[in-house]
């Protein structure tokens, strides 16, 4: 099942997406209960929005090797989790803004888990009890920003820095996934998606021993690769296998 958000006429709620291109309304939401109902949707006469407005946006940093030896950093030896802000969020089809003042913008393709129930300290055989799916991220990140701010408060979280969508899968064959990352048309990263680290499972049961997971939590699971320096007008697609392509262009503030 894939669940989408959407808008139409002024009003956000959920839907279920079918065949591709039709959306079962549906009343109520992922998370608290819902019902069907019998209007049929076109979704290229919907906006589409973020999947999930999280009440905790988790992150995963450094969970592959490859990404941690183009950054220079000792390899982690236990899950390590951070934080970034719900205001950087924006959905497919949704243009990323660069500041006038940004010199280094990168991607990061990643997968995203969404929560589906709460959630307090649990084992790894338990934790796909809590999940409600999977959607796509891309981390855009400030480098030189993020060399010197030390809470990574503009460098990871300005304003549309974490595009996220197009909707949220209930199931993904995580062994057979693949991260796809191009510019412009052209691919420019690619890694197989299981190979972290730390695994989903051993995250999330080291997070609820401490924290209580909510349902639209997201945690989002770290990249692998090196990103080029992205210039106005390009166009970033992050595709996961089996879960879809997020799209968007990336255009400096003030420019058309």
């Amino acid at each position: 099942m894939r669940w989408i958000r959407y808008t139409l006429d002024g009003e956000t709620r959920y839907g279920i997406l079918e065949d591709n291109d039709r959306i079962t309304a549906v009343r109520g939401d992922p998370f608290s209960g819902h019902e069907t109902t019998a209007t049929r949707l076109d979704l290229g006469d919907v906006k589409l929005e973020v999947p999930v407005v999280p009440p905790t946006f988790y992150c995963v940093g450094l969970n592959y090797v490859k990404h941690i030896g183009t950054v220079g950093l000792n390899i982690p030896t236990k899950p390590d989790v951070g934080y970034r802000a719900n205001n950087a969020l924006v959905a497919h089809g949704e243009d990323v803004i660069m500041p006038a003042d940004a010199n280094r913008i990168h991607y990061e393709g990643e997968l995203v888990v969404v929560i589906g129930k709460k959630t307090r300290n649990i084992g790894i055989d338990e934790v796909a009890q809590c999940i409600l799916g999977y959607t796509i991220g891309n981390d855009v990140s400030e480098r030189d920003w993020q060399a010197t701010d030390r809470t990574f408060w503009r460098s990871k979280n300005a304003d549309t820095f974490k595009p996220m969508g197009p909707w949220i899968s209930t199931s993904a064959d995580l062994p057979a996934m693949e991260t796809t990352v191009s510019v412009n048309g052209q691919e420019t990263t690619r890694f197989h998606t299981a190979e972290m680290l730390f695994g989903i499972e051993e995250f999330i049961s080291t997070m609820s021993r401490y924290i209580t997971l909510h349902p639209g939590d997201i945690l989002w699971m770290g990249t692998d690769g090196h990103s080029p320096n992205l210039q106005h007008g390009d166009r970033v697609d992050v595709t996961l296998t089996g879960l879809g392509t997020l799209s968007n262009r990336f255009v400096t503030a003030g420019r058309n």
